[in-house]
């Protein structure tokens, strides 16, 4: 009697978990699908993209078509000169180039590994977050990795997918103390993507803060085999290690360090709206004007928050910062996906494992050294403490937390039209 309980008690602790991740996941994936597949390819040609078509082809533009060049071809390169594709990390394109083996299609298979590794992303993610701060959160921060509009690139020919599992599944792994699991994760994490240098910083700080053992240090190096194997190749082919840096100020316009500049455009671009607005003279004011007015109603909402009562102020300021997306823009998600992420994590730093937000520091520090702007957005989102810690705080407060995914829900199916009729999304 006592073996039949425990065994239903187990089979409710695995499979109810299961059921929701997939579900999670398959919603999720559905809708992008329904964007791809379903809405794109009714819509004539948007000006500077092209009309999607049914078929695979929608999973790939952009970045994909640099991983699957080198997965076909390999990197470019005129002697011992670099291409541009060489500040692309070879693990996602040689994981492409053995499942092509099998008689599929470039697109087919960086498509296939990318969404099931990021499957197994929300796996690892679920459990730990159950682990260390319960059911509940472990709901939403799915739930948030999941929706995010960000993980349209957990599915398309990207390494959104793959870097975050082997980033995640090598956190927790040391934050379990299984210090060799997390240095084989790792290795393959900076194998991926030059964020996973951030994985090194994060260790050595975690063993330092728990007196850990030497086998945690010795962790933390050891998560920097893969890019030291991919740095050995890049001196071997172009005499010189760091190539996959170098191409980055040579070909593809980074500075060196933080990026004033951009920043600089964005501050503007948020403030006065001249990227968006081409007015002269009086008409310059429209958009400082409507920000200011978002301001002060900002202020009269808090002002009278009493009196509205908890419901209709929270929907109010989500309201409210609706507005301020339309206004804004994508200058918006930029430097709230970096900034936020940073306050998100000051805020939280009691109430999560120290090794993510170690790890989140590490990770943000680095983008923000990395000469760059573009694209801050979607590399925010492959740092998983940010989706971690944002899961987490609406845990606590779910009317903005059922908001958010509702606004989730809108940009996830805009940016899979705009990605299959290959406009910029991030």
């Amino acid at each position: 009697m006592k073996l039949g309980v425990n065994t239903q008690k187990f089979g409710q602790l695995f499979w109810q978990p299961l059921w929701f991740i997939v579900g999670i996941w398959l919603l999720s994936r559905g809708l992008i699908l329904v964007g791809m597949l379903g809405v794109a390819p009714l819509l004539e040609a948007p000006s500077g993209g092209i009309r999607a078509e049914w078929g695979w082809g929608v999973f790939s533009a952009w970045d994909s078509n640099f991983y699957q060049k080198i997965a076909t071809a390999n990197y470019d390169g005129i002697g011992t000169l670099p291409g541009a594709n060489v500040a692309f990390f070879p693990l996602f394109p040689l994981t492409i180039r053995i499942v092509m083996g099998i008689g599929l299609s470039a697109e087919v298979a960086g498509t296939l590994i990318n969404n099931l590794a990021f499957l197994g992303t929300l796996f690892i993610l679920y459990h730990w977050v159950e682990r260390t701060n319960g059911i509940k959160a472990a709901r939403w921060a799915t739930a948030i990795l999941a929706w995010c509009p960000l993980s349209l690139f957990g599915t398309v020919v990207y390494t959104e997918g793959l870097f975050l599992f082997l980033s995640t599944a090598s956190l927790q792994a040391f934050d379990r103390q299984c210090y060799l699991q997390a240095a084989g994760w790792g290795m393959l994490a900076t194998a991926t993507r030059i964020t996973g240098l951030a994985l090194i910083p994060a260790f050595l700080l975690t063993a330092w803060y728990r007196r850990a053992p030497i086998t945690a240090y010795v962790t933390s190096f050891g998560s920097a085999v893969g890019v030291l194997l991919y740095s050995g190749y890049c001196w071997i082919q172009f005499s010189d290690p760091l190539a996959f840096i170098t191409v980055q100020h040579t070909q593809w316009n980074r500075s060196r360090g933080f990026d004033w500049q951009g920043w600089r455009t964005m501050l503007v671009e948020i403030t006065t709206g001249r990227s968006q607005w081409r007015y002269e003279n009086l008409g310059d004011l429209l958009h400082p004007f409507l920000l200011l007015l978002i301001g002060v109603i900002a202020y009269g909402l808090w002002h009278y928050r009493d009196y509205l009562g908890a419901t209709r102020f929270d929907y109010s300021c989500c309201g409210l910062l609706f507005l301020l997306w339309l206004l804004i823009g994508d200058p918006l998600l930029n430097t709230v996906s970096v900034l936020g992420g940073v306050y998100l994590l000051w805020h939280l730093r009691h109430q999560l494992s120290f090794v993510v937000v170690a790890y989140g520091f590490s990770a943000l520090g680095l983008l923000l050294a990395s000469g760059g702007t573009i694209s801050l957005n979607r590399l925010a989102y492959g740092i998983v403490s940010l989706s971690l810690g944002l899961g987490v705080l609406l845990s606590n407060h779910p009317r903005w937390g059922y908001a958010t995914i509702g606004f989730f829900t809108v940009l996830l199916v805009s940016f899979s039209i705009r990605f299959a009729q290959h406009l910029w999304v991030a």
